[in-house]
């Protein structure tokens, strides 16, 4: 088990009059290589959760053990942990600052006082991995990029520390379609190759339909949910009173099915989709 969160409870303004209660008694386990999604609508503490994984909140109370790490010690390093678990916030390219996209990928490993060798290795191996040109992009200023690009030099400058777990919040936010696709196909080409856990967050229900193997529905600071992305879309009108939906494909092979078409309805991707309807055909 490489994260394992127990009794987890965080209040915002503790004793003042804007006290919110933002995690409700939070009780969660992730292993090594999955990826999960984490779903919910603004402020149901989706956020909140995963800025504990790696110790940028402390909790109000309740225990984050992070591969066999208890956060809440105080003779745990953090600078360990977040090394483990690196973090994407949204608009990560806001966070860029160096002159050059090569200082900036390098600014963690550096950090870390590791030889020159190896940091040169980490910045060519993250940028190949986020699909960036080395000899092309490495001395130029990250602010002349598109927003995919700066987005990407985000990404690797956390993929240079090679952590354990990758968590990504709403990395597509902000983004056109190319560049929303681009991101979430490099996003799959590294859970894929290096086998690391990836926890998403993400309003868009298609991405996590696609990508993941786990979805957490949270409402009111609480998980409500936990699943397979096809058990959790099962649950469509519990979802929509709480402010999320399924999938459109979802949606539409529901809507045929109430035509009169004998369709599976359990399809959560366009693939699927076409690939039952063909079949349909095919029966008639």
């Amino acid at each position: 088990m490489l994260i394992e969160i127990r009794n987890l409870n965080y209040i915002y303004n503790i004793g003042s009059p804007f006290e919110v209660k933002a995690l409700d008694n939070v009780n969660l386990s992730i292993d090594k290589g999955e990826f999960v999604a984490i779903i919910g609508h603004t402020g149901s503490g989706k956020s909140t959760l995963v800025q504990h994984l790696n110790g940028l909140i402390k909790p109000t109370s309740g225990e984050i053990i992070v591969d066999g790490h208890n956060l809440t010690d105080k003779e745990t390093k953090l600078n360990i942990i977040r090394q483990k678990v690196g973090l994407v916030f949204q608009y990560p390219e806001h966070q860029l600052f160096e002159e050059t996209v090569y200082k900036d990928i390098a600014f963690g490993p550096a950090n870390l006082k590791l030889s020159e060798e190896e940091i040169d290795f980490r910045v060519k191996d993250s940028m190949k991995k986020v699909g960036l040109d080395f000899e092309e992009l490495k001395d130029k200023s990250p602010f002349e990029l598109s927003g995919g690009q700066k987005r990407r030099v985000a990404i690797a400058g956390v993929l240079a520390m090679e952590p354990s777990v990758l968590v990504l919040d709403e990395p597509t936010a902000g983004l056109d379609p190319y560049g929303r696709d681009e991101i979430l196909e490099e996003i799959k080409n590294i859970f894929t190759a290096e086998g690391i856990a990836i926890v998403l967050v993400s309003h868009s229900m298609e991405d996590v339909a696609k990508l993941v193997d786990r979805i957490l529905v949270m409402n009111h600071g609480k998980i409500i949910m936990d699943g397979a992305p096809r058990e959790v879309f099962k649950n469509q009108d519990e979802l929509e009173s709480i402010g999320l939906s399924v999938p459109q494909i979802t949606k539409f092979m529901k809507a045929l099915k109430e035509r009169g078409f004998d369709l599976n309805t359990d399809c959560i991707t366009v693939e699927e989709a076409r690939d039952e309807i063909k079949r349909y055909l095919e029966r008639n």
